[in-house]
């Protein structure tokens, strides 16, 4: 059957694709690499996938969900929802900015706990006996009798691919030559001459919006470059459960996700080595993190039954992969370690986040989350701990919020309000033109709103508020924080009732889970020595707003410290330290995995956080105090 193909012309990118009739827009796009944004994965439930369409006639009629998302004058002058447009004919499709994903400022750096020097990966130079007539012994055989005599090593394996290359390889050298050994036990690559210098390994974090490599000298234990990229799974959905569903539906598609993770973190990979000059054959071990959503995509693992009651993983202990196996483009006989599974959503990457806090060793109860579409919480001492996994979406974002935008440049990231005049100043990431509004701006927004009253407890707008930068829209009330003609797009940035409700819901998740492992060990907020912050969100958040919006509980500000990316520094120290390995193994047996949704007062706690910064303001002494002195003001 002869299958119908039309051209599509992609703009601003002036990119030409051919597509099959009946494919959308957005698959179209997605195939072809124009990343076009979308929050639900091409559901038409988010209504972030806005393209204008030129072709009378190219593309299906509008559909129901268009219109739900779409203005009149929108669908008037060729907006299209992609997801929902399929291809009739050749057309041109226009992505506006604020349809575009864009390189965004991704978090690389994090705090590195000292660790003493032990990678499971070594380079060992020896030069071997020539074999004569009174000598035959066979080349393996040769190499690994002068490896026990010189560094005592005793029992090596090896795969027969090295063997393949083993006498060429010997007298290419005049019969020096350097073994690279993996964990003291097998041969992975025999090299000519000495080159013990050239060894290097990866550190590797998915997340579950991002992906950061370090490319590291297992020599000296020093990161000599990075790589990071965008995770490209995010045109499948933008948070996990989305693209667990698209999984599901075979395996072809999970294959597909697979796929595209490891292309990306190649990708990621690629730009390391090219800064560094370094051979990607010469990286000779990774180590995995991520979420276990991530770490079983990556490991082509039927992620199903994480999405379904009682949400158990299909592997928790840690795993060592051959590289070529995964198609990670490494020396092919590397060993890819993935660090262990805490259980449900807490993942290697919350494992990396205590080894790098090292809130395992500390004498007092600490408080550890790392901030994301999935928020894991751990608390505990050296004692023992106890954590769990908050649903608090995507929101942190900018995700289901009306404006809302990644951290690229021109996204608002910082928001203050006038508590008198009600004037409205913000920053933008890099000083651009305002494009929309990331997740801390709006953070800072609705904290800022609560301060000035324009707001109640509850979240609703306060009526009897009055400002030029207070408008109705349908009905609704909104916050103006930039004008029409101070944007990109030329279109207001306001933050809306729904937005409000979204950050409540997010922030009460993130809170419900503090509050409930802070029950079962019977810790109160003045009992907390310390309370860190991982992740690329908490690295840029305001930590005041973060308790008057009730995000954290109330401590004291200097208590907070914020640690950057340890999901990756924890699976560097991981990388470059065996003796570490063993302590993420001793990690996962003193923690104890909380499911929230299981616990009785999960309900009752969550509708309490909704309140802002929480309805028992016993809990929040310090805002109870603000509260009081702004009424006697």
């Amino acid at each position: 059957m002869l299958v119908k193909r039309v051209v599509l012309r992609f703009e601003p990118l002036g990119r030409r694709v051919k597509a099959r009739v009946g494919r959308t827009v957005f698959e179209v796009a997605r195939d072809s690499g124009v990343f076009v944004r979308s929050e639900c994965g091409g559901k038409g439930l988010c209504g972030k996938c806005r393209v204008i369409i030129r072709g009378e006639g190219s593309v299906s009629p509008v559909s129901r969900l268009e219109r739900k998302h779409l203005t009149r004058g929108e669908l008037k002058a060729g907006y299209r929802l992609a997801c929902q447009t399929e291809v009739l004919g050749d057309a041109t499709v226009f992505v506006p900015e604020e349809s575009r994903i864009e390189v965004r400022k991704i978090q690389v750096w994090g705090f590195e706990r000292r660790v003493t020097l032990e990678p499971a990966v070594k380079k060992f130079y020896v030069v071997l006996p020539k074999p004569c007539l009174s000598d035959v012994q066979a080349d393996w055989e040769r190499l690994v009798d002068q490896l026990r005599k010189k560094f005592g090593l005793k029992t090596l394996t090896t795969d027969v691919e090295v063997l393949e290359r083993l006498p060429r390889v010997v007298r290419r050298g005049e019969w020096a030559v350097t073994a690279t050994v993996w964990n003291a036990e097998k041969i992975v690559d025999v090299e000519a001459g000495d080159v013990s210098s050239e060894s290097y390994g990866l550190a590797v974090d998915v997340g579950t919006s991002k992906i950061v490599v370090y490319l590291v000298d297992l020599n000296s234990g020093d990161t000599v470059a990075v790589g990071a990229i965008e995770n490209p799974q995010i045109m499948y959905g933008e948070d996990v459960i989305s693209r667990i569903t698209f999984a599901f539906q075979d395996s072809r598609k999970l294959k597909s996700l697979q796929r595209i993770l490891v292309r990306g973190i190649n990708a990621a990979l690629e730009e390391a080595c090219k800064k560094a000059a370094v051979s990607r054959r010469n990286v000779y071990e990774a180590v995995f993190v991520g979420n276990t959503a991530m770490h079983h995509f990556f490991f082509g693992i039927d992620a199903t039954y994480l999405a379904v009651s009682p949400y158990t993983p299909a592997v928790s202990e840690a795993l060592n992969v051959k590289a070529e196996k995964i198609g990670l483009k490494i020396n092919p006989n590397a060993n890819i370690h993935a660090l262990p599974v805490l259980g449900g959503f807490v993942g290697p990457d919350a494992v990396a986040d205590i080894l790098s806090s090292r809130i395992h060793r500390a004498r007092k109860k600490q408080l550890l989350l790392d901030i994301g579409t999935n928020t894991e919480v751990v608390l505990g001492d050296r004692e023992g701990l106890v954590c769990c996994s908050c649903a608090s979406g995507p929101a942190f974002e900018g995700v289901h919020i009306k404006h809302g935008v990644k951290a690229v440049s021109g996204a608002i990231e910082k928001v203050r309000i006038n508590p008198s005049s009600l004037k409205v100043e913000y920053e933008t990431i890099g000083g651009e033109k305002p494009l929309g509004i990331c997740g801390t701006g709006i953070i800072d927004a609705v904290a800022e709103m609560f301060k000035a009253r324009i707001i109640d407890e509850y979240g609703r707008f306060n009526k009897n508020v009055k400002a030029p930068c207070i408008k109705e829209e349908n009905g609704e009330k909104q916050l103006v924080i930039a004008g029409k003609d101070e944007t990109v797009t030329g279109k207001e940035i306001v933050v809306t009732q729904a937005d409000v409700n979204e950050i409540q819901l997010a922030k009460a998740a993130v809170y419900t889970g503090c509050a409930i492992l802070m029950k079962k060990e019977n810790v109160h907020p003045e009992d907390l020595d310390q309370v860190f912050i991982a992740g690329a969100f908490g690295s840029h958040i305001n930590s005041e707003n973060a308790v008057f919006l009730g995000l954290v509980p109330d401590v004291p500000l200097r208590k907070i410290k914020f640690l950057g990316n340890t999901a990756v520094t924890g699976a560097k120290a991981a990388l470059i330290s065996t003796k570490i390995r063993r302590e993420a193994e001793e990690i996962v047996k003193k923690t104890r995995y909380v499911e929230l949704g299981a616990q009785p007062e999960f309900q009752s706690e969550f509708s309490k956080a909704l309140s802002i910064p929480h309805r028992d303001l016993a809990r929040f002494p310090t805002v109870k105090k603000w509260m009081e002195d702004f009424k006697q003001c």
